[in-house]
């Protein structure tokens, strides 16, 4: 018989589960022993509800959560209500635990360290479940692996929850985290309930998404109350050896599932990041991007900011970089050029949809940022470092004797007099030759404290987004801009995006990768069919972006950057504007329309910039991309590759053949 849930107050007692239970069975008890045999027994199997009120949940979500409570075996379930009083008690328990320390430098900051086998997105061991395999990955070329996502039947991932999750939450509370992606109530949010049984993500989930009571309200009243399952372990090994008892995890059996048919997504062994905070990439990218097909719009891995000129006219964005490319540097970017003002609406994911006069309208589905830590300073990003310093969790960053943190990047910030102790707890000191923190060492802040947060952030019907640009780390053949020549073409720039690899995922070393709109590790369908989606979107009446490549990481002979970056990025910008606002301040070339000689605001810059470098087009470069991407496209997508997609591809290499 399976596990119900009571109210703690209840089941103090012994004697009843709840009033109208016992009002339906006391009777029976009496007359019928075999009865009263069974229902003690069902009372003996009941979990106590220790904060919260089932009252508050919907019959399916109630429903869903006892499945998983007779599943999981918690001692108790926690209903989180998302208030300060709650998140203090779980920042005081995590304390005791050990999970967390205190960084008394700061206003209400900790630091979490995490288990060493446990710091970044686990790709591999990342999968979708449909019926088909085609429709989560393409057919790669014979003798050819994959890259564009992992699939999993549903037989087998109803063996990898049976292998992983009975009894895996004994001895823990299970929490219960309702939460909205995007405004609570907006036409283009979505509704989650995570059940976890880590404190840590409960606290990082209430920063990166609007959670708690108010989302339960929602789902009491809303025509449909429909929500996205996410269903979360950091796990128990098989073994029964403990790695480290502050932070409980099972790596080696580290799984994270996704079910587009049931909007459902499944996560065990992993306490980190994007593998446990299932609104993130799981939800936002995966299922996101699943759902918004079905409904006909975009789900991205895209940043989103709003720029205003001298004029005061004002332009929104979106941008999409691989993970630790400088799409928050971006985001929150401090112009050089006088006059301009940068705000950001997010920095990691958009929702994209089409409204009734054609205009494609933006959210960001996040409520806080989940940064990466090294290279974060005041010289790259003042705006990040004005934002992160209260009511913040850092992860694996290393901490300094004065009570502050300390990354790669805060060498000039640091005194000199402080000692700093590394991410793993150990003294360090530069002459080690290791990082002092994680490379992959995050902060997760509310997006509220961000200085430069855009008045129309929440905007229920999001902002409209005039351009759409693709980047990555290009250190050598690509120019620092080029706008793509029309929307076709702009969807086979996203496609063919390129970058060196990052400390984000599980790669090593600087490995160039294909990362096709920055979502390679995020799609949550066939590839060949997300272009398709793409491609779609050109149609009568709508008013589509203009899509421009850009690449901040140039380099010259000498191995350093070409382009200073940073607030001077906002002269790209700059350009990028005044091309959607009509002006004839393009040239054309084979790979796109570039800025003309003297259209790109150089004055007041601090160092000079060698233009004709940072825009050649060397032919043998060009010849080479042009094959890597055909490889590419017919290793990894093969039959599926939409034929526009071929189209410009074809018509690439005659331009480039001509240069």
């Amino acid at each position: 018989m399976p596990t119900r849930l009571v109210e703690s107050k209840r089941i103090a007692s012994g004697l009843d589960e709840c009033p109208s239970i016992l009002a339906k069975h006391t009777k029976k008890c009496l007359v019928d022993p075999s009865f009263s045999i069974r229902f003690q027994a069902f009372q003996a199997r009941s979990v106590s509800v220790s904060h919260g009120s089932l009252d508050q949940l919907t019959a399916n979500v109630r429903s869903w959560v006892e499945k998983n409570v007779d599943l999981c075996q918690p001692d108790s379930v926690h209903i989180c209500d998302g208030s300060e009083a709650e998140n203090k008690k779980l920042l005081a328990l995590m304390q005791r635990q050990g999970t967390i320390q205190p960084l008394p430098k700061y206003d209400n900051c900790w630091l979490a360290r995490t288990d060493p086998a446990d710091v970044a997105r686990v790709e591999s061991k990342t999968f979708i479940c449909t019926a088909r395999k085609s429709d989560t990955i393409p057919e790669p070329a014979p003798g050819v692996t994959g890259s564009l996502g992992n699939w999993i039947s549903p037989g087998n991932m109803e063996k990898a929850v049976a292998e992983r999750f009975p009894g895996c939450m004994k001895g823990r509370t299970m929490y219960v985290v309702p939460f909205s992606m995007g405004p609570v109530g907006s036409p283009l949010a979505k509704v989650g309930v995570e059940i976890t049984d880590s404190p840590y993500v409960v606290s990082s989930m209430r920063v990166m998404t609007r959670m708690g009571a108010a989302v339960l309200a929602l789902l009491q009243g809303a025509a449909s109350s429909e929500f996205v399952k996410c269903l979360h372990s950091v796990g128990r090994p098989a073994s029964g050896a403990v790695r480290h008892a502050h932070w409980p995890c099972d790596p080696e059996r580290t799984i994270i599932l996704h079910k587009p048919a049931e909007n459902e997504i499944v996560s065990y062994g992993s306490g980190y990041g994007g593998n446990s905070l299932l609104g993130k990439k799981c939800l936002a990218l995966r299922i996101g991007s699943t759902i918004a097909r079905r409904e006909g719009w975009l789900a991205e891995h895209m940043l989103i900011l709003g720029v205003t000129n001298p004029e005061g006219k004002k332009r929104y964005i979106a941008a999409a970089f691989p993970s630790a490319c400088g799409k928050t540097n971006l985001a929150m970017m401090q112009p050089s050029l006088p006059g301009y003002k940068v705000e950001c609406v997010g920095d990691d994911i958009a929702w994209m949809r089409f409204d009734s006069s054609g205009r494609l309208r933006a959210i960001n589905p996040e409520n806080g940022f989940f940064g990466v830590a090294p290279g974060t300073s005041r010289k790259t990003n003042p705006n990040a470092m004005d934002t992160i310093f209260k009511d913040t969790i850092f992860t694996n960053v290393a901490t300094t004797s004065d009570g502050g943190v300390f990354w790669e990047g805060l060498e000039d910030e640091t005194p000199a007099d402080v000692t700093i102790t590394d991410w793993r707890g150990n003294p360090w000191s530069k002459a080690s030759g290791v990082p002092a923190a994680h490379p992959n060492s995050r902060f997760c802040s509310p997006a509220t404290q961000c200085p430069i947060i855009d008045p129309a952030w929440e905007a229920s019907e999001g902002v409209p987004i005039d351009a759409i640009l693709f980047g990555g780390r290009r250190p050598a053949g690509v120019p620092l801009v080029y706008e793509a020549l029309s929307w076709q073409h702009g969807v086979f720039v996203g496609a063919s995006m390129r970058s060196e690899a990052t400390a984000a995922a599980e790669h090593k070393g600087k490995v160039l990768m294909n990362d096709p709109f920055a979502m390679r590790p995020f799609f949550g369908y066939n590839f060949g069919h997300y272009l398709a989606h793409w491609l779609s979107m050109d149609q009568t009446g709508r008013k589509l972006p203009k899509v421009f490549h850009v690449n901040w990481f140039r380099k010259g002979n000498d191995g350093k950057f070409l382009w200073p970056g940073f607030g001077d990025n906002s002269r790209v910008l700059d350009w990028i504007i005044r091309r959607v606002e009509g002006e004839s301040v393009a040239k054309h070339t084979p790979v796109g329309y570039v800025p003309t000689a003297g259209s790109l605001r150089l004055d007041g810059l601090k160092e000079e910039v060698d233009m004709q470098a940072l825009f050649s087009l060397p032919k043998d470069f060009w010849l080479q991309e042009v094959d890597d991407i055909a490889r590419y496209f017919n290793d990894q997508v093969g039959a599926d590759l939409p034929a526009g997609i071929t189209a410009e591809l074809k018509a690439l290499r005659e331009r480039v053949s001509k240069m």
